[in-house]
């Protein structure tokens, strides 16, 4: 684990515009850098760089954020090993922090794994290219299937040399643990307790995760076994639901591309490897998983399927399209010839017609399924209604109303059925998967909320906030909620001027002034992410006011060596005693205006700076949202004339949207009431309906006074 303090010297120590320099050119325009999006391909540069908040945007396809963010979308690694990376290049050294026994224990179990791992695919590969056996068994196999010395170390393969305990003895003698060789299931242990190389006399497939480390083998039978292959097994550092052959090798295409195509085999990303289609993985032989469609979606949103022309492979694209579909991918699916597999194809086949045979055949999702379902079913209208039902099956997985409207368009044309009664069976079938959705987080989180219950009182309950995210009102409410926790984000820790009880005027910080409002009322956020932050920013103050004491005497040091070069410049010229006091006097007046410019810019930033490279991933990119703006005046506007900008008007902005938020809080309780109030009456259940009418009436009277406040006009219904 790295330590805190490390972590936040990485951090600091990270700017945005020299490390994605490494990976764009960048042009300076106006207070901003810009370069063409190094995660899409583009002609006009809409890649924005802004060193003053340290972070990245492409306003095109929204990828970007802090350093640390960057080097996570980039390499396609995890927070941990983007610190490393960032630390490797600033040349800081890690320091690990004192872990407790048990994490002790799990992290050198882990790490001896991936070591071992590692070893044992530089042992196989130079069995491969140096042993006799390699070279002649091996090694002849992969050049008669076709696979080139380039691919042979580019995917790092090897060879298992065919003895019964060749690769337990060489681990053993170089210090490896048996525990550890068992554990990956290089070598297994008999009845009799004899130790033996499970892959031995096996051509050996490493299989990698996106950051490269090596956490499983897949070893291919060369000499008629009666398992083809045999995979390691499942482990700390291998569950392979979650893992795709190739991945490492095809991040940076699969980016650059904006596609990943998703193939079966080991054999078949090769394959296609060789062909010059770098962007290809494979799921192994497994169905596919919602952990490896989560992985494939970190890199890109457009999957093509790639399967055999038999009836097997027909079955298995069909079967990936809705998970796919589920997680908002683009789908598209290509079939290949009858007999044919990506592998042969592309051995059979050159580059060029292999990549003019995916652009001329590959297919969209829904004309696949549609021709590929009513095929055989002829006039039989049974078998053509459950074709049907599945592509219904299929639209209703998509969660873009706009995509699925699309899609319900063609499909009706392709399967010559009303428009309409496709929307109503598409619009039954999304029902039931969102109220699937609903129970699932309802059966995790059951919660009651009383109808006599105060405002306030129910949105301080954690419960209550899980109501209100499951209900459609929640769209009422995270839109205020936004602009409440934007400011605290962009200005927490900015001072704020406020007027005690007393009618004198005290500095608050912005953060300060929200959560004494929030507490006055018992308001709390709904949107889980946005509560998070809130908390997290609360946590940091003692942290900043220590950092913001340092922080002031680097200034205060900075400021007298100003003080002290102004003098000699005075004193060093022919000057009247008025001039000089009126030139000291204007020296002090510019040191004061700069030292409260610099302690302000800290106090704006703080909060930002250190959310945005913050481990919590939604956390972490909910704020880059929060505080990324697509335009920024250059300096030479503020030049020519004075800008009123965004943190002039807190005073006005502040109050303005808390008091909507509390107004939308109270719309949401009026309309979950007077919905309470109509299933009474359209039930007859004989309730007291009194006590909800004067509920609503209050609730009324309470949002006329906020109408007020914010400006806007509300009718509030006669006694």
């Amino acid at each position: 684990m790295i330590d805190k303090a490390t972590v936040k010297r990485i951090i600091d120590v990270a700017d945005i515009v020299e490390v994605v320099g490494d990976y764009v050119h960048l042009v300076k325009r106006g207070s901003n850098y810009m370069g063409l999006c190094p995660f899409h391909n583009e002609k006009t540069p809409s890649f924005s760089v802004n060193r003053q908040r340290n972070i990245c945007k492409c306003f095109s396809c929204g990828k970007g954020g802090s350093p640390v963010n960057f080097i996570m979308e980039k390499e396609g690694v995890n927070y941990h090993d983007a610190l490393l990376h960032l630390a490797k290049k600033y040349g800081i050294k890690v320091e690990e922090r004192e872990l407790t026994d048990q994490e002790r224990e799990q992290q050198s179990e882990r790490e001896s794994m991936l070591v071992v791992n590692e070893w044992a695919m530089r042992q196989m590969e130079s069995n491969l290219t140096e042993s006799e056996e390699g070279k002649t068994i091996g090694l002849q196999y992969l050049y008669q299937r076709g696979i080139t010395n380039e691919a042979i170390a580019k995917f790092h393969l090897g060879y298992a040399i065919d003895k019964g305990q060749d690769l337990y003895d060489k681990a053993i003698k170089s210090g490896y643990d048996v525990k550890h060789l068992k554990s990956v299931g290089l070598c297994g242990e008999s009845q009799q307790g004899r130790y033996y190389d499970r892959f031995r006399g096996r051509v050996i497939f490493p299989v990698h995760n996106p950051a490269g480390k090596v956490i499983a083998f897949g070893g291919r039978g060369i000499k008629g076994e009666p398992a083809k292959y045999i995979n390691s097994p499942e482990s700390q550092i291998y569950v392979k639901s979650n893992e795709l052959y190739g991945i490492y090798q095809a991040k940076t295409s699969i980016i650059r591309q904006n596609k990943c195509y998703l193939v079966e085999g080991y054999m078949d990303v090769i394959g296609m490897w060789q062909s010059g289609m770098e962007n290809v993985v494979a799921s192994s032989g497994t169905s596919l998983t919602d952990g490896q469609i989560a992985l494939i979606h970190r890199f890109t949103e457009n999957v093509t399927l790639i399967y055999d022309g038999d009836a097997a492979g027909i079955k298995a694209s069909i079967r990936g399209i809705d998970l796919l579909l589920s997680h908002n991918l683009n789908v598209k699916v290509l079939l290949l010839p009858d007999g044919e597999d990506p592998d042969s194809f592309s051995r059979n086949h050159t580059p060029e017609e292999f990549r003019e045979y995916i652009e001329n055949n590959e297919t969209d999702f829904i004309r696949f399924k549609t021709q590929t379902l009513l095929e055989g079913c002829g006039n039989d209208p049974i078998k053509r209604a459950e074709a049907i039902r599945s592509i219904v099956k299929s639209l209703s997985s998509i969660s873009d109303m706009i995509k699925r409207s699309m899609y319900i368009q063609d499909c009706s044309r392709l399967l010559n059925v009303s428009e309409n009664i496709l929307i109503l069976e598409v619009k039954k079938a999304r029902g039931e998967v969102v109220e699937e959705q609903r129970k699932k987080i309802e059966r995790s989180s059951a919660s009651t909320d009383s109808a006599e219950a105060s405002i306030y009182e129910s949105m301080a309950s954690k419960k209550a906030a899980t109501d209100k995210e499951d209900t459609t009102f929640c769209s009422i409410l995270r839109p205020l909620e936004k602009n409440v926790i934007t400011y605290c984000v962009r200005y927490g820790m900015s001072d704020y001027a406020a007027t005690d009880a007393d009618g004198e005027i005290v500095y608050l910080k912005v953060f300060q002034v929200i959560a004494d409002e929030m507490s006055l009322d018992n308001l709390t956020f709904t949107t889980p992410v946005y509560e998070r932050i809130f908390q997290r920013i609360n946590d940091m103050y003692s942290e900043y006011s220590a950092q913001r004491g340092e922080f002031r005497q680097e200034l205060d040091a900075e400021v007298q060596k100003r003080y002290r070069a102004g003098l000699d410049k005075i004193a060093s010229e022919q000057l009247s005693v008025e001039d000089i006091a009126h030139k000291e006097d204007l020296l002090k007046r510019e040191l004061d205006v700069f030292c409260s410019s610099r302690e302000s810019e800290f106090d704006k930033l703080y909060v930002s700076k250190i959310l945005s490279s913050d481990p919590d991933d939604e956390l972490r990119n909910e704020v880059l949202n929060l505080i990324t703006e697509k335009y920024n005046l250059s300096k030479y506007h503020f030049k020519t004339t004075r800008i009123e900008v965004e943190s002039d008007k807190l005073s006005e902005l502040i109050p303005r949207v808390i008091d909507e938020w509390k107004d939308g809080v109270l719309h949401v309780k009026i309309e979950q009431a007077r919905a309470e109030l109509k299933r009474i009456t359209a039930e007859n259940t004989g309730e007291d309906i009194v006590p909800i009418m004067a509920q609503i009436q209050r609730l009324a009277q309470a949002r006329q006074q906020f109408a007020k406040q914010i400006g806007e006009r509300i009718i509030v219904p006669k006694k």
